[in-house]
C-alpha cells in the first residue's frame, strides 16, 4: 500500500533521512520506532505529502506521488488521515468543526449532520457530547490529542498515518485508543503506519515493525519476530537499556 524508495531528507545541510526503503503492507498495521531525533516523523511527513524529500520517492497504491496530477494528488489525499505529534488542531474552530473539517469542506457535509457524526466520533474517544462546543484552548492537551483521533477516525480513512498517537493519554484511554486502531485494521481493511515511543503497545497491538536509525531503516519484520530478534540495537529500543550499541546524544 505504501512504499519509500530511497528516500533523503535534510535540513540546513543536516542529513536526517539518508535512503529509507520501507514497504508498508495493505490492512495491515505496521509501526516505526527509532530513538528521539531519528526521522521518525520527518518521515511521515513525506508519506503524507507534507514534506518534498531531496532524492528517493513514495508510492501509494503503487504510484509515485511526486507524478501524480493536481486531481489525482487530491482523490489520493481523500483517502489519508494523519495525527499529528502535536495535534495541530485548529484553534479557531471548535472541537466538533475541527473533527467535522473535512467531511464539510471536501464532501459538503451539511454541518447539522456533520455535528451528529463528530459527537459520535468524540464519543469513540470518551468525550462527552458538551466537548464538542468547546475550543482546543479549553481542553487539556490529553483531550486535544483525543480529538485529533476522532478527526483522523472521521472519514473512515483507507490509510491512518499515526504521528505519536497516544501520547499524554492515561493508562486506560491508551489501550482503548490501541485497540481501536487494531480494529480498524481487523474489521474495516485500514493500512496503518504509526509513530511510538511505547514499546510495549508496539509489540503488543501491531503487526509488523520497522526500526529507523541513522537515516535508514535497520530491521523490519512481523512483531512477532521482533520480540524475538537478537539484533543489538533492536533489543536496546525494546528493552530501553540505556547500554548498547545506540549512544545517548544531546538534541540540538
Amino acid at each position: 500500500m505504501i512504499r519509500s524508495v530511497g528516500l533523503h531528507v535534510s535540513f540546513a545541510g543536516r542529513a536526517v533521512l539518508t535512503g529509507v526503503d520501507l514497504g508498508v503492507s495493505r490492512a495491515r498495521s505496521t509501526v516505526l520506532i527509532g530513538p528521539s531525533s531519528s526521522g521518525k516523523t520527518v518521515f511521515m511527513k513525506c508519506v503524507a505529502g507534507l514534506i518534498e524529500p531531496e532524492a528517493g520517492r513514495i508510492e501509494i497504491e503503487g504510484r509515485d506521488t511526486a507524478r501524480l496530477t493536481s486531481a489525482e494528488r487530491e482523490s489520493l489525499a481523500d483517502k489519508i488521515s494523519m495525527v499529528f505529534q502535536r495535534n495541530a488542531l485548529f484553534d479557531s474552530l471548535s472541537v466538533w468543526e475541527n473533527v467535522a473539517f473535512r467531511p464539510i469542506h471536501n464532501h459538503g457535509m451539511g454541518r447539522s449532520e456533520a455535528r451528529a457524526m463528530a459527537i459520535e466520533k468524540l464519543a469513540m474517544f470518551g468525550l462527552r457530547p458538551d466537548v464538542a462546543d468547546r475550543f482546543p484552548v479549553e481542553i487539556s492537551g490529553g483531550m486535544q490529542k483525543r480529538v485529533a483521533l476522532a478527526r483522523a477516525f472521521a472519514t473512515d480513512p483507507d490509510i491512518l498515518l499515526l504521528d505519536a498517537p497516544t501520547d499524554g493519554l492515561d493508562p486506560i484511554m491508551t489501550h482503548a485508543t490501541n485497540d481501536l486502531i487494531r480494529r480498524a485494521v481487523q474489521r474495516g481493511g485500514t493500512t496503518v503506519l504509526s509513530v511510538t515511543g511505547d514499546m510495549r503497545a508496539a509489540l503488543a497491538y501491531y503487526d509488523d515493525l520497522a526500526m529507523l536509525h541513522e537515516g535508514r531503516i535497520v530491521w523490519s519484520g512481523t512483531t512477532a519476530e521482533a520480540g524475538q530478534s537478537d539484533d543489538p540495537r533492536l533489543h536496546q529500543l525494546l528493552s530501553g537499556k540505556s547500554d548498547g550499541p545506540i549512544a545517548l546524544r544531546a538534541r540540538a
